[in-house]
């Protein structure tokens, strides 16, 4: 075969490739444009293909077909533009870095008070309190390896602590506290939760531990429900949950009902969180996390105590859920039973892989992504069609990074060794393949 006759198959591929991407295109935007009706049983058609949002639907099916046709080509003009300017050189600078941080946190602090009332919520409620739980299980599956689908019973816990020792529970507490004190009381008990479900089961793998986890989580939520005289059942706590406060050396000041107070007091406690997660990881400990989830056989062979280890980053992950428990219930005020679903406990695993597995700036990126994108297409997208839109980015996003928006140089590195046949892609599972 001539050189001319390989031009012409190659191309004869392209233009089908080419057709397929514009009919999907299509396709698309009729499955999401407008429902016809008895009176009007062609509008669907006519109102996707014969409007203007045929032509973006059709644009953006051409743009997807050219980037995945070129994009060997633009890799090879990309590495060529990224060695020319040499940025691995300002991000291994830690100057540059600590600058980048700094500028990023004085965003995060200026940028709030100009947002609507809408906004401001958002990035309390959804976003801020899904960051803390992000960190929590980024401990749990990013660092240790470990499959958890019950994280979000941790989350409950540490709510109804607060409930409890605030004194709006309908079983009363020996005394009554502020919900800055309930912080301790609500950690220690996801704390201890969380060891005594990784006690007898951490020595499960993959999904084994992760069907044992789904049925804790199931658990708690029963309990929750059906044990009315103590956490008052389905309706929640008969009181209200008091809002944060302050009373000390002359001090006197209520969070109240306020957004930005409780964005403010989520950010300090976020970055103290980061902080402390960032020298955990490049500790010792953070370094037998990384060994046990590359391969728990080795670690062991190793001298590492992988059973402790793992039941200590159980551990470690439940606080910081309950310690987000307590946020949302002095912010919120009322919770029941239907708060801490198993579709919350997905939720919280999308985030930490959509960011990036073991990331921490990843786990941030994924909880302020996901949670923003559902409320920005509000205005736009019909409702019942949002989560599709939602499904759409992260299948996407699974396909071509499955590392995430921000992965982690090991992780990165695990996917690498993967693509070359040397190990396992998923961090999940400790298995590796032999050479």
């Amino acid at each position: 075969m001539t050189r001319r006759d390989l031009r012409s198959v190659l191309m004869g591929v392209r233009a089908r490739q080419l057709g397929t991407a514009v009919l999907g295109a299509l396709v698309v935007d009729v499955m999401t444009g407008p429902s016809g009706s008895l009176t009007a049983p062609t509008r669907g058609l006519t109102g996707s293909l014969l409007s203007i949002r045929a032509v973006i639907f059709v644009a953006l099916g051409v743009a997807l077909w050219a980037f995945l046709t070129f994009r060997d080509r633009l890799a090879t003009y990309t590495s060529r533009w990224t060695a020319a300017i040499a940025p691995s050189r300002l991000v291994a600078d830690r100057r540059y870095r600590r600058a980048g941080y700094a500028a990023l946190l004085a965003a995060a602090i200026a940028v709030p008070p100009y947002l609507s009332q809408y906004w401001q919520e958002v990035a309390v409620d959804q976003i801020g309190v899904y960051v803390l739980l992000a960190l929590g299980l980024n401990v749990v599956v990013g660092f240790a390896g470990l499959l958890d689908l019950g994280y979000i019973a941790f989350y409950a816990i540490g709510a109804y602590s607060c409930a409890y020792w605030t004194g709006s529970l309908p079983i009363r507490p020996p005394h009554v506290f502020n919900p800055f004190v309930t912080i301790i009381f609500a950690v220690i008990a996801a704390m201890i939760a969380g060891v005594v479900l990784g006690f007898p089961t951490l020595r499960l793998r993959g999904d084994y531990l992760a069907i044992v986890t789904l049925g804790f989580g199931e658990i708690i939520t029963i309990y929750a429900n059906n044990l009315q005289s103590v956490t008052g059942g389905a309706q929640g706590p008969p009181k209200p949950i008091p809002h944060f406060s302050i009373n000390l050396l002359g001090i006197h000041y209520q969070w109240k009902i306020s957004n930005l107070p409780y964005y403010y007091l989520l950010l300090a406690f976020v970055v103290l969180i980061l902080v402390l997660f960032h020298n955990l990881e490049n500790s010792r400990v953070g370094r037998a996390w990384t060994a046990i989830r590359e391969d728990e056989v080795a670690a062991a062979a190793s001298g590492i105590n992988t059973f402790r280890y793992k039941l200590l980053a159980f551990a470690i992950g439940a606080s910081t859920s309950g310690f987000a428990g307590v946020l949302f219930a002095s912010k919120i005020q009322v919770i029941t039973p239907l708060s801490f679903v198993l579709q919350q406990s997905i939720l919280v695993l999308v985030l930490v892989i959509f960011g990036g597995m073991g990331s921490l700036a990843g786990a941030v990126v994924g909880a302020a992504v996901i949670q923003w994108l559902p409320n920005a297409l509000k205005t736009y997208v019909d409702k019942a069609d949002l989560f599709m839109y939602l499904g759409a980015v992260l299948v996407v996003m699974m396909i071509y990074r499955p590392q995430g928006i921000i992965p982690s140089r090991r992780r990165s590195r695990e996917l690498a060794m993967a693509e070359a046949g040397l190990v396992e892609a998923d961090a999940l599972t400790t298995a590796s393949k032999e050479v």
